[in-house]
């Protein structure tokens, strides 16, 4: 990796459509700032952001990647397929992305309820009203209970209330990850792990390579050095192509995370290799 960003690339970061807090037109303009020659747009089961941030970066030196970010599962362990070089017209992609859309919302006034019910101040209007455009998620629920709870923070309103092991933590619909690779194989797009070092089960990454895996993101904010450099021998075990990203949502604090993890312009040469098997012209 180079000391500098001329020629690197975050290819994991999320927008307002999902649970991000910049929207597309401040991603592609705070990604030029920081020197970015590339970024992938990967919002979780939603591809609303990727034509804005497109459009906002016409003119810009900076690539966009159009990505997705899938929720799936293998047993009872949930995993992340992020998918590049997606075709985000694909019907199939886009009517599978509206069924999990419809699952989010349910699960959210569930969610919503329970936390009325524990009398926390939370409606649903203001949850929906956070993210209207794409796909809701527990992160938007947190920021507004956050907002009209003074006293807690969104650390604590995972912890206690919403968190996967938390009480009123209701899980939304996720795909079987070989149907998750599939709907990314089929739009044309590359699939690849999404931080596995925070998910475990290394176990399965063989499974995930049989049903079409060819990536995985070895450089990512919340791995330690041990697990990158496990992920990065499992990319040269497989034959799988390391990707890199900051999984930026927006900021923790005052701290920005965008670009805070990134990777060699190589891993987009790659990528877009692979994706130029299925077929189609990026």
């Amino acid at each position: 990796m180079t000391k500098n960003n001329k020629d690197m690339v975050d290819l994991h970061v999320h927008t307002s459509y999902s649970d991000g807090m910049f929207s597309p037109e401040e991603v592609a303009r705070k990604s030029l700032e920081m020197g970015l020659k590339a970024i992938a747009i990967t919002d979780h089961d939603c591809v609303g952001a990727i034509a804005p941030c497109i459009e906002a970066a016409k003119g810009m030196d900076l690539e966009i990647i159009r990505g997705i970010e899938l929720s799936a599962k293998k047993d009872e362990t949930e995993i992340h397929i992020l998918g590049y070089f997606i075709d985000e017209k694909n019907p199939s992609l886009l009517r599978t992305l509206d069924e999990l859309k419809k699952d989010r919302i349910i699960v959210m006034k569930k969610m919503i309820f329970l936390l009325r019910q524990e009398g926390l101040t939370v409606t649903e209007e203001k949850v929906f009203n956070e993210n209207s455009r794409g796909t809701i998620g527990r992160l938007n629920l947190a920021r507004v209970v956050v907002e009209d709870n003074i006293s807690m923070d969104i650390k604590t309103v995972f912890d206690k209330y919403i968190g996967d092991s938390a009480p009123f933590c209701v899980k939304h619909k996720s795909l079987d990850y070989r149907k998750a690779i599939e709907l990314i194989k089929n739009a044309g797009g590359v699939a690849v792990l999404a931080h596995p070092g925070t998910m475990g089960k290394d176990e399965y990454i063989p499974d995930y390579v049989e049903a079409g895996l060819r990536g995985i993101e070895a450089f990512h904010l919340r791995h330690r050095p041990d697990a990158r450099a496990r992920y990065s021998a499992a990319a040269e075990k497989y034959g799988l192509i390391m990707t890199g990203g900051s999984d930026c949502h927006g900021g923790y604090g005052k701290k920005m995370l965008l670009g805070k993890e990134k990777i060699e312009y190589q891993a987009v040469i790659n990528l877009r290799r692979e994706s130029e098997k299925y077929g189609r012209e990026n």
